[in-house]
C-alpha cells in the first residue's frame, strides 16, 4: 500500500538500508532500490534528489527500527536545517513495545528535525497517513517528513476497502496585492536596491522569474549559500554568494545597499548567512510566515509561492513605470569592474604552480575543463566549501548544491549521488576533504554498484587545516590535527577507477578523463595532494 502510494506520486527511486520490507515492496511496485552502506548517506541521497527535482519530485529513504533510525539522524538534521522536503520511512518497534524504555523512540527523537511525523497504527489507516504525509511534503513548511511503520503492522493486510490512494495536488498562493505594490514602489524609490536570493527560489522553480525581475528592474543579485545557482553566476547582474566567505564584488555591492529584497530566504542568523546592512530597509518573500521579523524588522513582508509572487512583483513594477534597463547597465558595469579587480588579486593563487597544489588551482583547472550548465557541483563542509563557494561560477538552476546550517562532514557524497539520480545527463562532482572522506567515503562503492556515475574530488592535505588556529597545543604535543591515507588506493580497492594527482599540470587532463569515465556509467575518484591552504576570501567579513 505504501509502495503503491509512492508510485502514484511519481517516485521512481528508494534510497534504503535493510532490514525493512519496504525494499521488496517498492521493487514490486516498480521503484528502484539504491542500497547504501550507511544510513546518513542514504538520507543524503534522498536529500540531493529532492534538491535537484525542486518541487516536482521528492526523495525517499527507508530504514530499520532502532540502529537504522538512530544512524540516520545527522542526514535528517542537515536536511531540516536547509528546508529539504523528503520522505523518511523507518520501521518502528512493534506496537506491544513501541513506548517501552529504553527502546529508541523515533517520534520523540525526530520531532525537532521533521516538519511532520506520524505512525501507522492500523493497516486500514495507511492511505490516510500517506496522504497527510505527502501533503506535508508538497504543501507544508519545507522539510523532512517521517512516517513510522511499526514492524508488526508493516506486514499486516490492508482491507480491500481501504486500499485506495489518490495523488496529492500541490497548492500555491500569491501574496497580498497591496503589499506587492508597496514593494514595487520601494524598489523604484531606492537608490541602491539589491536582491538576496535564497534556496526558496530554487525550491519553487522560480529562477526564471528571478532573472526576469533582476533584468527588468536592473537589480544586482546576491545569493545565500543555499541559493547558489538561483541565477547563473555568469549573468552580468549576478554578484555571487554572501556567506562566511564572499568575493570582493559581494562585499562591495551588499555593503551599501539601501533596500534588500530577500526572496525565498529565511534570513536565519547563522555564521553561514550574511549580515545585511544595518541601515537598509528589508522586504522579504517567504513561504513560511515564521521567517518574518525573525532576526530583523521586515518593512515589507510578503508570504506566498516565490514563482507566483515574483510574477506579481514584475507586473507591479511595470505598472509603476520603473526604468530598469538604464539602471541595469550601470549595475552590470559596477559588478564587472569589481570582479576584474577581484580576479587580478586572486590570480596568483588560482594559477599557482606550487607543489603541493593549492586548492584554488584545482578549482581553476576544473572550471577550465567543464561546462557549468552541464555540471552539478557540491562541496563538503569546512575548507572545501570556503575555498570553492566564492570562486566557482555555477550555471543555471540546481547546478550547485549549497548547504547547510547543520554541516556534518561527509554529507557531500550522498548529496551528489542523489543529484546524479535526478539529473543523469549531467556531470556530477563533489569536492570533499580528507576528513570528510573518512566519514562517508566507503559509500563511493554504493555509487559504483548502483551505476550512479559520479566524480569525487578528494582534496588531501593530510591535516585539518581549518583547525590550525584552534588546536595549537594539542597539535604541537600530539600531532592531533594530522590525518592521512591513500584515498585513491581505497577507491581502487572498492572497484572504483581512481587517479592521484600531485602536479598542477595533471589537473585538467584528470577532469577531462573524469567526464569521459562518468559518461560510460562508472565512478571515479580524483585524489589531489594539496597544500594546507588557510587563505580564504573575506572570511567572516559578512557573516552573522
Amino acid at each position: 500500500m505504501i509502495a503503491s502510494a509512492l508510485r502514484a506520486e511519481g517516485v521512481e527511486m528508494l534510497s534504503c538500508y535493510p532490514t525493512t520490507p519496504m525494499i521488496d515492496a517498492a521493487t514490486r511496485a516498480g521503484i528502484r532500490p539504491v542500497v547504501c552502506r550507511q544510513e546518513r548517506v542514504g538520507v543524503g541521497i534522498a536529500d540531493g534528489y529532492s534538491r535537484v527535482t525542486a518541487g516536482d519530485g521528492f526523495g525517499v529513504f527507508a530504514m530499520q527500527f532502532g540502529p537504522g533510525a538512530e544512524n540516520a539522524f545527522p542526514g535528517i538534521a542537515s536536511a531540516f536545517s536547509d528546508g529539504i522536503p523528503m520522505l523518511l520511512l523507518p520501521l518502528g518497534n512493534s506496537l506491544d513495545r513501541a513506548q517501552m524504555r529504553p527502546l529508541f523512540d523515533a517520534a520523540a527523537a525526530y520531532a525537532p528535525v521533521t516538519t511532520f511525523y506520524e505512525a501507522i497504527r492500523r493497516p486500514q489507516d495507511t492511505g490516510e497517513v500517506m496522504r497527510r504525509a505527502v501533503n506535508a511534503l508538497r504543501n507544508g513548511v519545507p522539510g523532512p517528513v517521517m512516517v513510522e511503520i511499526p514492524a508488526d503492522v508493516a506486514t499486516m493486510t490492508v482491507p480491500d476497502g481501504a486500499a485506495t490512494y489518490e495523488p496529492v495536488i500541490r497548492a500555491r498562493s500569491m501574496a497580498d496585492p497591496a503589499s506587492v505594490e508597496r514593494v514595487a514602489a520601494a524598489l523604484g524609490a531606492a537608490r541602491r536596491p539589491l536582491i538576496v536570493a535564497g534556496r526558496g527560489v530554487l525550491a519553487a522553480g522560480a529562477a526564471g522569474e528571478l532573472v526576469g525581475l533582476a533584468e527588468e528592474l536592473g537589480l544586482p543579485v546576491v545569493t545565500t549559500l543555499g541559493g547558489k545557482s538561483a541565477i547563473a553566476e555568469t549573468h552580468p547582474l549576478s554578484v555571487g554568494v554572501a556567506s562566511v566567505v564572499a568575493s570582493d564584488p559581494v562585499v562591495d555591492v551588499l555593503g551599501d545597499a539601501d533596500l534588500v529584497l530577500a526572496l525565498g530566504a529565511s534570513l536565519t542568523r547563522h555564521f553561514l548567512t550574511a549580515r545585511l546592512p544595518a541601515s537598509a530597509s528589508i522586504a522579504q518573500l517567504t513561504r513560511d510566515a515564521r521567517d518574518l521579523n525573525k532576526t530583523r524588522h521586515i518593512a515589507h513582508p510578503l508570504v506566498g509561492d516565490a514563482a507566483l509572487v515574483l510574477r506579481q512583483l514584475r507586473r507591479a513594477a511595470r505598472d509603476a513605470g520603473i526604468d530598469g534597463p538604464a539602471r541595469a547597465a550601470a549595475v552590470a558595469e559596477r559588478i564587472a569592474k569589481a570582479r576584474r579587480s577581484w580576479d587580478r588579486r586572486w590570480e596568483p593563487k588560482l594559477r599557482s604552480d606550487e607543489v603541493p597544489i593549492t586548492p584554488y588551482r584545482v578549482l581553476y583547472e576544473f572550471m577550465a575543463a567543464t561546462d557549468p550548465d552541464a555540471t552539478v557541483v557540491t562541496h563538503d563542509s569546512g575548507s572545501p566549501r570556503d575555498q570553492i563557494v566564492p570562486f566557482y561560477r555555477s550555471g543555471g538552476p540546481n547546478t550547485y548544491l549549497g548547504w547547510g546550517k547543520s554541516h556534518a562532514l561527509g554529507a557531500g557524497l550522498g548529496l551528489i549521488m542523489g543529484a546524479k539520480l535526478a539529473a543523469p545527463d549531467r556531470f556530477c562532482v563533489a569536492f570533499v576533504g580528507d576528513a570528510a572522506f573518512g566519514m562517508t567515503g566507503l559509500d563511493i562503492e554504493t555509487a559504483q554498484r548502483a551505476g550512479v556515475a559520479i566524480a569525487l574530488v578528494v582534496l588531501n592535505n593530510a591535516t585539518m587545516a581549518i583547525e590550525i588556529p584552534n588546536m595549537l597545543e594539542s597539535h604541537e604535543r600530539h600531532r592531533a590535527r594530522d590525518i592521512g591515507g591513500d584515498y585513491a588506493g581505497i577507491a581502487r580497492a572498492l572497484g572504483v577507477e581512481a587517479l592521484r594527482v600531485r602536479e598542477p599540470g595533471e589537473l585538467r587532463p584528470a577532469f577531462e578523463q573524469a567526464q569521459q569515465v562518468t559518461a560510460t556509467g562508472r565512478c571515479i575518484v580524483i585524489e589531489v595532494i594539496t597544500s594546507a591552504e588557510t587563505d580564504f576570501a573575506n572570511r567572516r567579513v559578512l557573516s552573522e
